[in-house]
């Protein structure tokens, strides 16, 4: 039942009293270099990692700065109670908006046509997609190279990237196509995208995995689940299968719905050894989605002790993005081990909102590592989208 009331909602999503004056930082507190200040310990999270507490002081001065600069934001954080008189004492505290008000406002800390960067939800309401501004790219290519860096090269390899995702020369609002491309002239060794128009170059692929298997290079294909079915259906058809070289791995992004017919993981996944020579072990799942910064994986190379749970692969996030679970009848964070709707509080995010809430289901297993569900058809989730109320919070002027 959608909630009717989002100041009912709201005491729900602040779990717990906050002191009456939490103080920010005195890298809040200085407004001439408060962007820089904040830009400068982000990075340095990425770059060297951090603790809770240093997370927990960063989150919480970066929820300060978002409320004096992000208006929309300010205002959905004020009609929940938060505001600089009541700061939330734990970044566990800190509001999050649903990821659909990203289709709603321009969520943005600076001018949105100051934006170095914007991308745009594949999805859209009532005919918009959402748009995530970013002011400085240097923050966003820092969060993602790290990010895969620690799940998808663990050993360090340099690798040749095969994209079944879009080419940013085509679609440059495409997060995941501006990400694969900016992980291949970073960490890469030589970099092609094989979908065009929405289509599949099936024999422009063919032709570079034949060379690599040639040449003995590892590579690493990146794609959709949609995609990778349409190139094993291709393969299937043609009666190919391939051997890529050892040390080849495939990062898979979701999207298990495809418009021609469904395809669950297990399914999919057996193709890959069988159409690729690529071990299920070498294929990795990202959790990510044009709202964050910042991305989550399987641990299936960087902790293969911990690849699976009840049959469940295992995921985990970089130091600067933390994930909570809330209990989607309360609102009010689940316990662990119990089902709930994943939170997201991205520090990468500081052009836009840290805190993220979706209707994506899954359960903690300790601080660091979570289960990804996937979302219930037809529920509505406590807190997790925009009643009549919420949209007029976010449009009011």
């Amino acid at each position: 039942m959608r909630e009717r009331n989002s100041r009912s909602a709201a005491r729900t999503l602040a779990p717990g009293p906050a002191p009456s004056r939490a103080q920010p930082s005195a890298d809040v507190n200085d407004q001439t270099g408060s962007v820089a200040a904040l830009d400068a310990r982000i990075l340095q999270a990425v770059e060297r990692g951090l603790d809770d507490a240093a997370f927990d002081r960063l989150a919480r001065d970066l929820f300060t700065y978002q409320l004096r600069t992000d208006a929309p934001y300010a205002r959905w954080a004020r009609s929940l109670g938060w505001s600089e008189e009541r700061l939330p004492a734990s970044w566990r505290e800190i509001p999050a908006i649903p990821s659909a008000a990203f289709k709603e406002a321009a969520l943005a800390t600076f001018p949105p046509e100051r934006a170095a960067l914007h991308f745009e939800t594949s999805g859209t309401t009532q005919g918009r997609p959402g748009v995530h501004y970013v002011e400085r790219a240097a923050l966003y290519e820092a969060s993602l190279l790290a990010g895969f860096r620690r799940f998808m090269l663990p050993d360090g390899a340099r690798l040749r990237y095969l994209n079944l995702v879009p080419d940013p020369a085509e679609a440059p609002r495409s997060s995941l196509g501006y990400m694969m491309r900016t992980v291949a002239r970073e960490l890469g060794d030589g970099v092609d995208f094989f979908l065009h128009a929405g289509a599949l170059e099936l024999d422009a692929f063919l032709t570079a995995a034949r060379r690599a298997q040639n040449e003995g290079r590892a590579v690493c294909i990146a794609g959709t689940a949609f995609a990778y079915v349409h190139l094993f259906d291709a393969l299937h058809d043609a009666g190919i299968a391939l051997r890529l070289p050892e040390g080849s791995r495939a990062m898979e992004t979701g999207g298990f719905k495809g418009r021609s017919r469904e395809v669950g993981r297990e399914e999919l996944y057996a193709e890959f050894p069988a159409l690729l020579g690529i071990p299920r072990e070498r294929v990795i799942a990202e959790y990510g989605m044009t709202e964050l910064l910042s991305q989550h994986y399987d641990v299936v190379l960087a902790e293969p002790e911990r690849a699976l749970h009840g049959g469940h692969r295992v995921k985990s996030s970089p130091p600067w993005l933390r994930v909570l679970v809330i209990d989607p009848q309360t609102g009010l964070e689940a316990p662990m081990g119990t089902v709930g709707a994943l939170r997201h509080v991205d520090l990468a995010n500081r052009s836009s909102v840290a805190a993220i809430q979706t209707e994506d289901l899954g359960y903690a297993l300790d601080p660091t590592h979570f289960v990804l569900l996937g979302r219930q058809a037809g529920a509505v989730l406590r807190g997790c989208s925009l009643d009549a109320e919420a949209l007029a919070v976010l449009h009011a002027s």
